[in-house]
C-alpha cells in the first residue's frame, strides 16, 4: 500500500467508527479463513461457513474502499 493510503487508513481507523468496524470485521474473517485453510477437511457446514466468510470479507473490503474514496481530497 502506498504511504499516502497507509496514512489515510490509519487516520480513518482513529476517526471513523464505520471504517474501524469494517476493518476489524475484515480482519476477523481473514483470521477465521486462515484457520479453516489449515484444516484437512471441512464438513458441509464448514464449507458453507467458509463461503459466507469470503463473501463477508469481500463486502467489508468494498465498504472500506468506498469510505476511503469518499475521504480522498
Amino acid at each position: 500500500m502506498p504511504k499516502k493510503e497507509d496514512e489515510q487508513v490509519k487516520r480513518l481507523l482513529d476517526e471513523n467508527k464505520e471504517f474501524r468496524d469494517s476493518y476489524n470485521a475484515h480482519r476477523d474473517c481473514e483470521s477465521k479463513l486462515l484457520r479453516m485453510e489449515k484444516r484437512p477437511h471441512l464438513s458441509d457446514a464448514g464449507i458453507v461457513e467458509k463461503k459466507n466468510l469470503k463473501k463477508l470479507k469481500l463486502a467489508m473490503k468494498d465498504k472500506m474502499e468506498r469510505i476511503i474514496s469518499g475521504h480522498r481530497g
